[in-house]
């Protein structure tokens, strides 16, 4: 793949009307610049390719035997087992990995791959906070390979290795529904995650295919972040709901650990007065005082599979136009906090 020419930093300066020193502020320390100034000198950086200098030598020397590995929060254990799948991988091919944590937070993920670009890494796995795919195209117009983490690309033209998380809703809502339950309680983050938005999808359509209208089987219960406090303080919301759900689905297993707690507190017992199921089967899940029911993602193997995505080099096309994907089928894992005891995998 063809590398752009470095761009100068007078060029960046003279593109959003400010000064050399302005421009250099906002590549060392961005909090010194106001916010308009700041995004209107990152976006010049962007149209221009504009690279450190410090980099420009590392250019001709090629790209460096490491990996960035930028995930939405280092502590949910779902990363944990991805990065692990991620490390064996690279360390397989003779490659180091750098772990970047954006904290859902898009300045904090457009200056770690900025950074990534100024070290010359070889190429980023990332599950991203922006739905704009413009900087991930622009540094792949500069050589560096591009693989999206846990949600596939908008435009269909970006690598990606994700999970079928529609299904995962959908398994998780028959499940309930088999167990007789007719109102059930969906804790969820903001329907702009695409994860989050696919899970509800999920569980809507299995309630529809029962026959049932999901406007009246499922309340939903909105989180402003998907960790356990958040499952915690969504406990009193879901008990007062009306009528009473008789079951909980949580987008991910951190929510239902943080509501399993509260309702113990509450000695509200599960399954018997209230049902519920998590998502992504962290380690945690099964060694709780309750185990729990959850919906399994192939944590490891997605972290592997985008490693070998990025280096074999799918930053064309494929067939239909599309960029290399792979997706995976997540399965439930029945145990006691729906069953009351363990049952098969599905």
């Amino acid at each position: 793949m063809k590398v752009q020419q470095l761009s100068n930093i007078r060029e960046v300066a003279r593109l959003a009307g400010v000064s050399v020193g302005t421009v250099s502020n906002v590549l060392n320390r961005p909090q010194r610049v106001a916010e308009p100034t700041r995004l209107r000198v990152e976006r010049a950086v962007e149209d221009l390719g504009y690279v450190l200098n410090g980099s420009a030598r590392s250019l001709r020397a090629g790209r460096s035997l490491v990996l960035g590995l930028l995930v939405l929060d280092v502590t949910n254990p779902f990363f944990t087992e991805v990065a692990r799948g991620v490390e064996d991988g690279a360390n397989e091919a003779g490659y180091a990995v750098v772990l970047c944590n954006s904290d859902d937070s898009e300045r904090k993920e457009r200056r770690y791959l900025r950074t990534l670009e100024e070290q010359r890494a070889h190429g980023v796995i990332v599950t991203p906070v922006m739905r704009e795919e413009r900087l991930l195209h622009w540094l792949r117009g500069r050589g560096m390979g591009v693989v999206l983490l846990d949600r596939a690309s908008a435009g269909g033209d970006l690598p990606s290795v994700a999970v079928d998380d529609v299904h995962g809703g959908r398994v998780a809502g028959e499940h309930l529904l088999e167990l007789g339950h007719r109102r059930l309680a969906l804790v969820t983050g903001s329907r702009s995650i695409q994860q989050c938005a696919d899970r509800r999808e999920g569980l809507r359509s299995a309630v529809s295919a029962a026959g049932l209208d999901p406007d009246e089987v499922i309340v939903e219960v909105a989180v402003p972040a998907l960790v356990a406090r958040s499952g915690e303080e969504a406990a009193a919301r879901v008990l007062a709901a009306d009528p009473a759900p008789t079951a909980v689905f949580c987008v991910n297993d951190l929510l239902a650990l943080g509501l399993l707690r509260a309702l113990l507190h509450r000695r509200v017992a599960v399954p018997d007065d209230l049902a519920l199921v998590g998502y992504d089967d962290v380690e945690f899940a099964s060694v709780l005082h309750t185990p729990l029911t959850t919906v399994r993602q192939p944590k490891y193997e997605l972290g592997r599979a985008a490693v070998e995505l990025l280096l074999a080099g799918h930053d064309t096309a494929g067939q239909g136009g599309h960029a290399g994907r792979r997706m995976f089928t997540p399965r439930l894992v029945v145990r006691e906090s729906t069953a009351g005891t363990g049952g098969p995998a599905r």
